[in-house]
């Protein structure tokens, strides 16, 4: 294992201090050249921070946190839902670069769990195997909503269904794996569950441990 050179809460700074910028419009001059360090990449990486994110092409991490080649190690598939592939990536950031930090980042309004919440209403079967894969995945943590108020309040229960849906990914995460658990309770990995907002370009970093809870 490669030794650790960023703890969790430094990198979770980073991302932090990455996505201030970015909703400012502004940029670092290192993630700008680096470009420049390619040729010095081919010998390897080491990634500071994991994040497991959505497919949607509003929000890549890179940009979203500010940051260049070989800074973050990045998974992408649609609703961030986690499956043995998203766990197996993680495992292997984790013990081969000794990245200390996980993020699971989902996002306003996003079309995966829209989609979901439109199958659960309709009950109206996508035709596709392997998009109906992805909306059982994410249907756990955003049925019961549906039998609240919320249902009648679209925009609200969307707001919900995000945040619940990350939520359930992260925990996926959390105890996905005795690699990852290990990692958690000895050796320093944090999961973390934060939400890009479409419309201000802003990062909510939530469910951080040591930190207070937020409901929503």
């Amino acid at each position: 294992m490669t030794d650790v050179a960023v703890s969790a809460s430094e990198a979770l700074q980073r991302l932090r201090e990455g996505n201030e910028r970015f909703a400012n419009n502004v940029r670092s001059l290192d993630s700008l050249l680096s470009h420049t360090q390619r040729a010095a990449l081919t010998a390897g990486q080491n990634p500071f921070a994991i994040i497991l994110g959505c497919s949607d092409s509003r929000v890549p991490a890179e940009v979203v946190f500010d940051q260049g080649l070989g800074a973050l190690f990045v998974i992408r598939v649609a609703g961030n839902v986690v499956a043995p592939s998203q766990i197996g990536s993680i495992e292997f950031a984790a013990t081969q670069y000794g990245t200390r930090l996980v993020i699971v980042m989902g996002h306003t309004q996003c079309g995966a769990v829209n989609a979901t919440l439109a199958d659960l209403r309709n009950k109206e079967h996508n035709p596709s195997s392997n998009q109906r894969y992805i909306v059982e995945r994410i249907a756990p943590a955003v049925a019961t909503l549906m039998e609240t108020p919320l249902k009648d309040n679209p925009e609200e229960l969307i707001r919900h269904a995000v945040r619940a849906n990350i939520r359930m990914a992260t925990s996926h995460v959390r105890h996905g794996s005795e690699i990852l658990e290990k990692l958690i309770a000895q050796d320093g990995l944090m999961v973390v569950g934060a939400e890009y907002s479409l419309e201000t370009g802003q990062v909510d970093f939530f469910d951080v441990p040591n930190e207070p809870f937020t409901t929503i």
